[in-house]
């Protein structure tokens, strides 16, 4: 497993992990219209090579001999949900379901805290539905703290998010 920053290229296969882990994580019991044409349309390999060539958008990616197996995605002006958080948010962090329990994300996290450092960010901060519970697992036992709660929308339908914030040192 070799981490680096992607290349352009990349953004297809970001795309597609990145389909598949949010349609493994939140579609549960099926997949309708709402939630496969929102899937389709925020993860498209164009809207992922923008954010890559976007200088306030860093991103990880995890390369294993077949390929990107995850990434982390930071954004540096990103605004906060809650009182007290940097601006540096963990955008996206989506590991490939059969590469969980690797050290995959403890890896990316540990190099987007590097990242975070050389930006001089003193924390960072990231929204999970709050009914995750391995994300939660994760992020609590890598120091997370839990700091509020927002809510993550699609047309007229709220879920509820867990805001938790970490510093970097």
């Amino acid at each position: 497993m070799t981490l680096r920053k992607p290349h352009v290229e990349d953004a297809s296969s970001i795309a597609a992990i990145s389909i598949q882990v949010w349609v493994g994580t939140y579609l549960k019991k099926g997949v309708n219209s709402l939630f496969a044409d929102y899937a389709l349309n925020e993860f498209t390999p164009s809207k992922i090579k923008a954010l890559i060539l976007d200088p306030t958008q860093h991103f990880i990616v995890s390369d294993n001999a077949e390929g990107i197996d995850g990434f982390i995605h930071l954004s540096t002006e990103s605004t906060a949900p809650v009182e007290g958080c940097s601006d540096v948010e963990i955008s996206t962090f989506y590991v490939q379901p059969r590469h969980h329990g690797k050290g995959i994300g403890k890896r990316l996290l540990q190099a987007a805290l590097t990242e975070c450092r050389h930006l001089q960010a003193k924390s960072l901060w990231l929204a999970t539905n709050a009914e995750n519970d391995p994300a939660i697992r994760f992020y609590r036992s890598q120091g997370f703290e839990h700091v509020g709660e927002t809510h993550f929308c699609i047309d007229d339908q709220q879920y509820l998010n867990n805001v938790y914030s970490r510093h970097v040192a």
